[in-house]
């Protein structure tokens, strides 16, 4: 059962909590009920796909058929998630080998599993906001699926354009809008967008954003494969890149689950709105402000209140486990360098994951920075500061030529409505 987390009144199963993406009030979904898992080591000692299954059947509990969460744990992660050790324990973990080569694979894929599962036949259409590399996965995910709509809004000229050839250039059931704001703009759209009952009524919305439950879930999967690659009896700092906060929630969940970790670093950006608030307990969003990490633009995080949540309701030591450090350009530059120096060529986001750990970590500590995009997306900038030549992948390499098909709008949901509509009447 989940429940709303600014609503405590509205319990709703998994499939529905995936169905209605967030709940009343703008609450969001967590699982009732995150108990410690006793068998960790055999756990551990699966396969990635099946030990997931067995670990989101543990969240979702008894609503959905352990051979049903099975065969979508095997259909949406089936590519590899490598651990590399680039330096004397320390660890890269590359969650950029899916089809849109960035993490949010994870979420986005296994959504859709769920929705195609869990759709009652009527009208859906997931409405959703990216910073950068959202887009894409949830473009990809859903493209070509039959009764499904896809809209993706994004703040104009803050994604890089190879970012934004992977999920403005497909057309057919995608349709994206290239918004003349910041994210935080974007996402306050899809907000009141879902506030609107009769476009939620008429056009069946659903988020895809890290707030939809499915996909915070899916993320909680690769940290337990982060720690079965490594020495037995390792408890490893995780050190996340973070925008919108739900890989950080997804990591902090796996602990609830009894994953051995040590601590969590939130590395952000110049939006620094978190490690501000955890050093002197002020919620105080700045303006948002554009940086080289796009993705991480992001000064209000949808998902910190979970973050909170775990700790209160769900007896997360959050004192204990989380950090949270901020990063500029000038230092996310340096980290390229360096990182690259070491002999690993990292795209800007996840070298800020890198500098945030080692500036962190304690001696005899293993610690796994988490690599959220391929290199190659941000190719204008890892060019720029390490004076390499960054070769495409196929996939990007596919799209890099083609048209983009988006419509600039104002940040404004009266702008936005009437062409939400369209598409349904």
């Amino acid at each position: 059962m989940m429940y709303n987390i600014r609503d405590d009144s509205q319990r709703v199963s998994f499939p529905e909590a995936v169905r209605l993406g967030i709940g009343r009030d703008q609450g969001l979904f967590l699982p009732e009920h995150v108990e410690m898992i006793a068998d960790m080591a055999d756990l551990l000692d699966m396969p990635f796909a099946q030990r997931s299954a067995l670990v989101l059947s543990r969240l979702v509990g008894s609503e959905v058929l352990p051979e049903d969460i099975q065969q979508m744990a095997h259909a949406a992660f089936n590519f590899p998630v490598p651990l590399v050790e680039v330096q004397k324990g320390v660890y890269a973990l590359e969650l950029f080998h899916g089809t849109s080569l960035a993490f949010k694979d994870f979420g986005a894929r296994f959504m859709a599993q769920c929705l195609g599962r869990f759709h009652d036949g009527g009208p859906m259409t997931i409405l959703t906001a990216t910073s950068g590399d959202t887009g894409a996965a949830v473009a990809q995910a859903f493209f070509g699926q039959p009764g499904v709509d896809v809209v993706v809004l994004y703040p104009k000229g803050r994604v890089t354009p190879l970012q934004e050839k992977l999920f403005c250039t497909l057309g057919g059931n995608v349709r994206t809008f290239a918004i003349e704001g910041d994210f935080d703009a974007c996402q306050a759209m899809v907000k009141q967008a879902f506030l609107d009952e009769d476009l939620v009524n008429t056009l069946g919305l659903n988020s895809a954003n890290s707030i939809n439950i499915a996909r915070l879930l899916a993320q909680v999967c690769y940290y337990f494969e982060a720690v079965s690659q490594l020495p037995m009896g390792t408890e490893p700092v995780f050190s996340v890149p973070s925008g919108n906060f739900g890989n950080v929630t997804a990591g902090l969940i796996a602990c609830a689950l009894g994953l051995p970790v040590r601590r969590m670093i939130a590395a952000t950006n110049a939006n620094d709105t978190v490690p501000r608030f955890l050093a002197n307990g002020q919620w105080d969003p700045n303006p948002t402000v554009a940086t080289m990490t796009n993705a991480m633009d992001i000064s209000q995080p949808n998902n910190f209140p979970r973050v909170l949540a775990l700790g209160e309701r769900h007896g997360v030591d959050l004192k204990q486990l989380l950090r949270s450090v901020s990063l500029d350009d000038a230092q996310t530059e340096q980290s390229m360098s360096a990182l690259h120096a070491a002999g690993y060529v990292a795209d800007p986001h996840s070298a800020l994951g890198w500098q945030a750990l080692v500036d962190q970590l304690e001696e005899g500590e293993t610690g796994v920075f988490l690599c959220t995009a391929h290199p190659a997306k941000f190719r204008e900038e890892v060019e720029r500061v390490l004076g390499i030549a960054v070769e495409l992948p196929e996939s990007l390499a596919q799209v890099a030529d083609k048209p983009v098909l988006s419509q600039t709008l104002p940040p404004d949901m009266e702008a936005l409505r009437p062409l939400l509509l369209e598409a349904a009447s």
